[in-house]
């Protein structure tokens, strides 16, 4: 006969004189602790391996894995699945997001980004970028990591804001065989709206953005970056894809960032201001200097995450304004 775990045992065993009289009275009361404990221990076991619970119809005639220790967390999808399921296709996505300081939207980002290329089947690894250093940002330089740093198991990548979220799953994130494919389009982003943008979202094959020798190193702080790199997938003669049939507009993207929040570094400083519409011919992958302080594998709302921290360098004879004034 069990009984309740919130009875105290003393009382049971006052009522159960007859029971505990005799010569062996101390050992039945250590035997019976005993078999007490057994049966908790079995019971949590059962409990945390799932073994209490009988199988379906269907897992029936299955070969039954050993179930994992207690606790458990089952992700919503099964990358060993995902890898072995034809659907998803051969092609593998270096999801890149260069960042420095903005972990709310970063919380958010991640696991959205997750579920939603899980749902179209994209094959993926989010890169979270993150300029550790005493430099001003330099989104370009960043994503020049990013691409160094993602490795051979992908083939393309996503040059991806973290403060832009997708919200029509019509949107394409496939394998941009035929070029550069630009997501957040112009006639949908819901702030840049000139014919030569190209920020916000770009997909290309890392034999593409190889061919463009990478971004240039030279901005630091915020903006014209992608301007300069839209030259340069001119002049490798790549022809730049955009989205079709999307009629979302500018309600297409979640656009998170707050500007009363966090103020944009639009300083320009010395000769910054001429030099940032000028083309850098040379620089780029061949002359990024930079080193990994570390790097973290995260889970964010069950969203798996690589970040690794890094340290730009800065030659200050050719870009002075890497340092505010």
């Amino acid at each position: 006969m069990m009984y309740s775990s919130r009875r105290r045992p003393v009382l049971y065993f006052k009522e159960e004189r007859r029971f505990l009289s005799g010569k062996c009275t101390v050992y039945k009361l250590f035997g019976l602790c005993m078999v007490l404990v057994l049966v908790s221990l079995l019971w949590l076991q059962l409990s945390c391996s799932g073994e209490m619970s009988s199988p379906t119809h269907e897992d029936r005639g299955a070969p039954q894995r050993p179930a994992p220790p207690c606790p458990l967390y089952v992700p919503a999808d099964d990358p060993a699945s995902a890898a072995d399921d034809p659907s998803w296709g051969p092609h593998k996505l270096a999801l890149v997001v260069p960042f420095r300081e903005r972990f709310e939207e970063l919380l958010v980002f991640v696991p959205f980004m997750h579920t939603f290329l899980n749902k179209k089947k994209i094959r993926h690894k989010i890169i979270i970028i993150n300029q550790v250093d005493h430099y001003r940002f330099n989104r370009a330089s960043l994503i020049n990591v990013g691409f160094l740093e993602s490795g051979n198991d992908t083939d393309y990548l996503a040059m991806h804001d973290v403060d832009l979220l997708p919200l029509n799953e019509a949107l394409d994130y496939g394998f941009p065989e035929d070029g550069p494919f630009h997501v957040a389009s112009p006639e949908l982003h819901p702030l840049y709206h000139y014919k030569t943008y190209v920020g916000g979202i770009l997909l290309l094959s890392k034999r593409h953005y190889h061919t463009c020798n990478g971004m240039s190193n030279r901005f630091w702080g915020w903006g014209r970056e992608d301007d300069e790199f839209y030259r340069r997938l001119r002049k490798a003669e790549l022809q730049l894809f955009r989205p079709s049939g999307i009629t979302t507009g500018y309600k297409t993207f979640l656009h998170i960032h707050d500007p009363a929040w966090r103020k944009r570094d639009q300083k320009r400083v010395a000769s910054q201001k001429q030099e940032q519409f000028k083309v850098d011919p040379e620089g780029g992958l061949t002359n990024l200097r930079y080193q990994v302080d570390s790097r973290q594998e995260l889970t964010i709302s069950g969203a798996p995450c690589t970040v690794i921290n890094i340290k730009l360098e800065c030659d200050q004879n050719t870009t002075p304004w890497c340092l505010l004034g």
